[in-house]
């Protein structure tokens, strides 16, 4: 069997070589994944014993250090054994007992994911929820410190929508969990009283951030997207695809409180959206009407007769101070001198 002539390539050769790629990827992951694993709970152990041996044996803070200079001696090319992530290592076996957040483990999460929860949560279940998020998800660390500053779980979800009555039950549910309230547009650097097209144009100059605020999925299509119907223009104010549920999204601002006309005029977007630019496999299309101010129940009553799948929520342009993010829980430095307070005078 003579060899293939330079230059030319076995039939079939590129989907083989495919193949290969995607198995040497799978691999790698799956490698990525397992040595991650092993790391947490040999961090989670670490931990678990120190704290086994300041409770019974006495120990006192101090100790903390001797054991990372050890450490790193006996293991100079290893990361990994500074005092600091000992400590943190302690503070993991001491709020994780059970190696996972809620039914997440913790062992698919980095290390220092996991270190982010423990430090910028208080409650159990919201870490659980956003170590949930960030398996699903795929968050980077500064993704998921980003969703946690901005409330993220307190606002997910939470949109005045009619989903349930007029979406298959599994899409409705998706759907409406894509959906926020408020939407905090503070990144426009635009006064409370901004008119709508100043706050859309805001937005489009700002749409990585806007993408981002808006959540995984959004691919944008336009601004001021162009609709003829029976020979009339109309304009949408910005018109999204979302590659997870499958349809097109259309967004309407309104720089006022919240009156049930925008939900028929919106209504009447959908329609032609979904006449229109609907593929056959794509799902309905739906609407986000965002408003300065709504009642949630005027809303309610309001989509209730409405045909098509609306969701209804406000947006900020100047974000009230939250309570501090640091909460109860300690910082690094809180960390290292609620421990050093423990310190036993003879250790």
């Amino acid at each position: 069997m003579s060899d293939a002539l330079p230059g030319r390539l076995p039939a079939g050769y590129a989907h083989w070589l495919n193949g290969v790629k995607a198995r040497v990827l799978a691999a790698r992951q799956r490698a990525a994944l397992a040595a991650n694993a092993e790391l947490v709970t040999l961090y989670w152990q670490i931990g678990q014993d120190i704290l086994q041996q300041q409770a019974g044996a006495g120990w006192g803070s101090k100790v903390i250090e001797r054991i990372a200079r050890d450490l790193r001696e006996a293991f100079p090319e290893i990361k990994g054994f500074s005092s600091r992530n000992l400590k943190y290592m302690r503070y993991f076996a001491q709020h994780c007992p059970q190696q996972q957040f809620g039914q997440q483990p913790a062992a698919q999460l980095p290390w220092f994911h996991i270190v982010t929860l423990l430090t910028d949560l208080e409650d159990d279940t919201d870490r659980a929820w956003y170590a949930r998020l960030t398996v699903k998800q795929g968050w980077s660390r500064s993704s998921l410190k980003r969703s946690i500053q901005q409330r993220d779980r307190q606002r997910l979800g939470q949109a005045v929508t009619n989903f349930d009555a007029r979406l298959p039950v599994p899409h409705a549910a998706l759907a409406q969990e894509s959906l926020k309230d408020p939407y905090l547009f503070d990144f426009l650097g635009l006064g409370r009283e901004a008119h709508e097209r100043e706050i859309e144009n805001a937005l489009v100059r700002h749409i990585t951030r806007f993408l981002l605020e808006l959540g995984t999925g959004f691919a944008f299509i336009g601004q001021q997207y162009r609709l003829e119907v029976a020979g009339d223009e109309f304009f949408i104010d910005l018109l999204f695809y979302h590659t997870h549920l499958k349809c097109h999204v259309v967004v309407e601002l309104k720089a006022t409180e919240f009156k049930p006309e925008h939900a028929g005029q919106l209504n009447f977007y959908l329609a032609a959206v979904d006449a229109q630019l609907k593929r056959p496999d794509d799902h309905p299309t739906i609407g986000l009407l965002l408003c300065k101010h709504q009642n949630r129940l005027v809303a309610e009553y309001a989509l209730s007769g409405i045909d098509k799948p609306i969701g209804v929520a406000e947006y900020e342009l100047v974000r009230a101070l939250p309570e501090p993010l640091t909460t109860s829980l300690p910082t690094v430095e809180a960390l290292e001198s609620e421990l050093s307070a423990e310190e036993d005078p003879g250790a």
